[in-house]
C-alpha cells in the first residue's frame, strides 16, 4: 500500500512538471504569435499607407496627364508594339492617330507621320534604343486620313528595359498636341517679317523719296534762279516749260507718297457710281500725248463705243494714269494703246499695251512691289504699280502683266462690272 501511494506521488509531480512545461511552450508560440501579428499589422498599415500614397498619385498624375492633355505610352521592342497607357490629347479638328489607328504596329505609327518628318522621328528612336541618346524629344506633323491636312504633335521618351546585352526591351514615353504652339509660332515669325520688311521699306522709302524729291526740286531751283538773267523770250518759254515738267514730276511723287500713305492707313474709300467709261479713256489718253517721244503713237481700242459700269471712277483713272504714264515711259518707238475687251462673267478688262523694252518672266510679279524699278535711269519713285494693285484690290479686281523682253508689255486691270 505505502509502496503505491508512493509511485502515486512521483508520478503526479512528474505529470505536474510536464503540463508546466507544455503550459510554458504554449504560452512561449503565442507569445511569438501575438509578436508576429503585431509586426504583420504594421506591416499591413504600411502596405495599406502605401497603396493609398499610390491611388492619390495615380490621381493626382492622372490630373497632370488631364490638365496638360497628354498621351503616356510604351513601346515593346522585340514585339514591335505600340501601347497607348493613357491618352488625354484634344482631338481638336475630331481625329487623332491612337492605338485603334495604328493597330498597335510601331510601323504603322511611323506610317502615319508626314513624309518629311518620319525618317528623322525613326532615326531618333533607332539613335535612342542604341544608346546614342539618352532621351528622345522630336516634333513632328500627323497626316489625317483622307484628307492633305496634318496636325502637330511633340514626344518625349527614354529606355525603360535594356536586356543582359544592353539592348533596348521597353520605350516608354509621352505624346502632346502642340497644334496652338505651332500656330503662334508662325504668327510670331510672320510678325517678325513684317516688321522685317516694314523696315526694309522704310529704309528703301527714305533712300528713294531723297533721291526723287531732289531730281525735280534741283531743276524747279535751278532754272527759277537763272530766269531773272534771261532776256531771249523763246529760252525763257524753254526754261519755264522744263520748271513746269519739273513741278508736275513732284507734284506725282508727292501724290504717289500720300496714296501710298492713305492706303497703309486703310483711308482709301471708294465713291462708287454709273457711268461710260469710254469717254474716261479717251480724256486721260489725251493728256498724254503731249508726252510720248518722237515717233510713238497712242492709239485707243474700245470693244464698244459706249460701255457703262458701277466703281468709283476717280480710283480707276487713277489706276489708268499710273498704267498709261509707265507705258509712255519704257516705249522709244512704236505705239501705246489704251482699251478694253468685251465683258465675260460680269468682269471687265481694260488694257495698256505698248511695243516698248518688255519685262523678263522672272521681273513680271516683282514690278508690283513698292520702290522695285526695272531701269534705275528712268525717272520715277518705284511706288506707281504697287498702288494700282493695291487699288485694284480695293476695287474687287486686279492688275497683272503679260511680256517679254523687246516685245512689249500689255497691263491689264481686270474690275467688276458693279
Amino acid at each position: 500500500m505505502l509502496t503505491l501511494l508512493l509511485y502515486t506521488a512521483k508520478e503526479s509531480q512528474v505529470s505536474s512538471i510536464i503540463l508546466l512545461v507544455l503550459l510554458s511552450i504554449v504560452l512561449l508560440v503565442l507569445v511569438v504569435f501575438l509578436f508576429l501579428q503585431i509586426k504583420k499589422g504594421k506591416e499591413l498599415k504600411i502596405e495599406l499607407s502605401q497603396l493609398d500614397n499610390i491611388k492619390e498619385n495615380n490621381i493626382l498624375n492622372e490630373f497632370v496627364l488631364k490638365a496638360l492633355r497628354i498621351a503616356t505610352w510604351h513601346m515593346d521592342i522585340k514585339a514591335q508594339e505600340l501601347t497607348y497607357d493613357s491618352d488625354y490629347r484634344d482631338s481638336g479638328n475630331g481625329w487623332i492617330a491612337d492605338a485603334a489607328v495604328t493597330n498597335g504596329s510601331i510601323n504603322n505609327g511611323l506610317g502615319m507621320l508626314h513624309e518629311q518628318d518620319a525618317p528623322r522621328v525613326a532615326k531618333s528612336l533607332s539613335d535612342l534604343c542604341e544608346g546614342i541618346i539618352k532621351e528622345y524629344h522630336e516634333e513632328y506633323r500627323v497626316r489625317i486620313p483622307n484628307s492633305d491636312k496634318v496636325y502637330w504633335e511633340e514626344s518625349y521618351s527614354t529606355v525603360a528595359e535594356r536586356d543582359v546585352d544592353g539592348k533596348a526591351t521597353l520605350i516608354v514615353g509621352t505624346s502632346k498636341r502642340i497644334d496652338e504652339r505651332k500656330n503662334m509660332e508662325s504668327a510670331l515669325v510672320e510678325a517678325r517679317n513684317r516688321a522685317e520688311e516694314s523696315d526694309r521699306l522704310k529704309s528703301a522709302f527714305i533712300a528713294n523719296m531723297s533721291h526723287e524729291i531732289r531730281t525735280p526740286l534741283n531743276a524747279i531751283v535751278g532754272f527759277t534762279s537763272v530766269l531773272p538773267d534771261i532776256s531771249d523770250e523763246e529760252e525763257r518759254k524753254m526754261l519755264l516749260n522744263l520748271v513746269h515738267e519739273n513741278t508736275q514730276k513732284l507734284l506725282l511723287i508727292i501724290d504717289d507718297v500720300v496714296n501710298i500713305s492713305k492706303i497703309e492707313a486703310g483711308e482709301v474709300e471708294l465713291v462708287l457710281m454709273a457711268f461710260d467709261i469710254c469717254p474716261e479713256l479717251n480724256s486721260i489718253s489725251d493728256q498724254y500725248r503731249n508726252k510720248l517721244k518722237p515717233g510713238v503713237t497712242l492709239n485707243t481700242e474700245f470693244a464698244s463705243d459706249s460701255q457703262i459700269i458701277t466703281t468709283d471712277p476717280t480710283r480707276l483713272m487713277e489706276i489708268m494714269k499710273h498704267l498709261i504714264d509707265n507705258a509712255v515711259k519704257f516705249t522709244n518707238e512704236g505705239s501705246v494703246t489704251v482699251g478694253f475687251t468685251q465683258p465675260t462673267n460680269g468682269r471687265i478688262h481694260i488694257f495698256v499695251r505698248d511695243t516698248g523694252i518688255g519685262v523678263e518672266k522672272s521681273l513680271q510679279e516683282r514690278i508690283f512691289e513698292r520702290f522695285f524699278k526695272v531701269d534705275e535711269f528712268i525717272p520715277g519713285a518705284g511706288l506707281g504699280l504697287s498702288i494700282c494693285r493695291t487699288m485694284a484690290f480695293s476695287m474687287g479686281g486686279n492688275v497683272y502683266i503679260e511680256s517679254a523682253p523687246g516685245k512689249g508689255s500689255t497691263l491689264w486691270l481686270e474690275i467688276p462690272m458693279q
